[in-house]
């Protein structure tokens, strides 16, 4: 599957330019964080590789602050300077107190972290490193280690926050994600997902108290309130910022007649979404109409989810948890039975 990034990129262009990974959007210069915010937030990519030369006063911590304001510090990997001072503890714990984990010096690091984003607990480390007292000027330089691909990704640090999206009209997502709620809520317990809708009242007819209405404006406020929660599912039809959400799923019903109306619509779409998790909703296809599907609109298809009944739990709904990677359940029961570990 193909994942699409931007390089944002300054005085560490040449060495940037080495890198062999799929780039959709390529800009030079020195920015401020204003700019890149207003050029990059309606914008879809993978990760953002930052020159850190290309943010005005990069030696300033709140010029990484402001940038992340408006930005996902989790889409943005920080190409650092080898032998700088911003390759010391003491600045590289001042990214860290802001939530900036993703940094590195090197282009294999940069290779990793498309591909894995850090965690508090990869770079805690640092923080033991930095002075207490001041000194940049006492503190040796502390070089960034390659990164090296663990065996095990850690899970996040705070809520997981999924986005779904719907490419064809009305393809169900207030649905899909009332029963993604319920199913995850089953398995994780109460309290522990929250379900947020952009300028819409759809979620009201459900009576759920975790399961609310936002408007633009508000939506970043409860998402940052709301770091109790495990997960949190975001309908996204009518709010085009992408960059709150850690991942995105795209929900397609492949009726014909769907279908073609939203290739009138776009004649590119399916090249506009390669390398975006597409789910066939309340979708009826066999694994060969999938297999014609993919072939012909050039795409993948991250899950095909048929017709499910709303009133019940459905397996469907459970294997595509697991998939996503939303949860992780360990048992030793035979793996066709560990549905019904979790039933009512």
């Amino acid at each position: 599957m193909i994942k699409m990034n931007v390089i944002v990129a300054n005085e560490q262009q040449t060495e940037l330019s080495k890198l062999d990974i799929d780039i959709i959007k390529n800009i030079t210069g020195a920015f401020e964080a204003s700019v890149l915010i207003e050029m990059f937030k309606t914008f879809f990519f993978n990760k953002m590789i930052l020159d850190v030369t290309a943010l005005k006063n990069y030696d300033n911590i709140a010029s990484y602050k402001e940038l992340i304001s408006g930005l996902d510090a989790e889409k943005i990997i920080f190409y650092l300077p080898e032998n700088t001072s911003l390759c010391t503890a003491n600045f590289l714990s001042g990214l860290i107190n802001i939530g900036i984990y993703n940094f590195t010096t090197n282009l294999d690091g940069v290779k990793y972290l498309t591909k894995h984003s850090n965690t508090l607990k990869d770079v805690e480390h640092i923080l033991s490193l930095s002075s207490a007292s001041d000194p940049v000027k006492e503190q040796p330089k502390f070089e960034i280690p390659k990164q090296k691909e663990p065996e095990k990704v850690p899970a996040s640090v705070g809520p997981k926050i999924i986005g779904i999206r719907n490419l064809t009209k009305q393809a169900g997502s207030t649905t899909f994600i009332y029963m993604l709620k319920n199913e995850l809520t089953a398995i994780l317990g109460k309290n522990s997902v929250l379900a947020i809708e952009i300028d819409k009242n759809d979620f009201n007819v459900f009576s759920d108290k975790e399961m609310i209405v936002a408007t633009k404006e508000d939506v970043r406020a409860i998402l940052r309130r709301a770091i109790n929660y495990k997960i949190i599912l975001v309908d996204l039809n009518d709010f085009p910022d992408e960059s709150i959400c850690s991942d995105i799923y795209y929900l397609l019903e492949p009726s014909i007649i769907k279908l073609n109306r939203l290739i009138r619509r776009s004649s590119n779409v399916f090249e506009k979404l390669r390398g975006r998790k597409i789910i066939l909703n309340k979708s009826l296809l066999t694994d060969k109409d999938i297999a014609d599907f993919e072939y012909e609109a050039r795409t993948t298809v991250f899950y095909n989810m048929p017709p499910l009944d709303d009133r019940k739990r459905n397996e469907a709904m459970y294997n595509f948890i697991l998939k996503a990677g939303l949860v992780e359940m360990e048992t030793k029961e035979n793996p066709n039975k560990v549905f019904g570990l979790f039933r009512r």
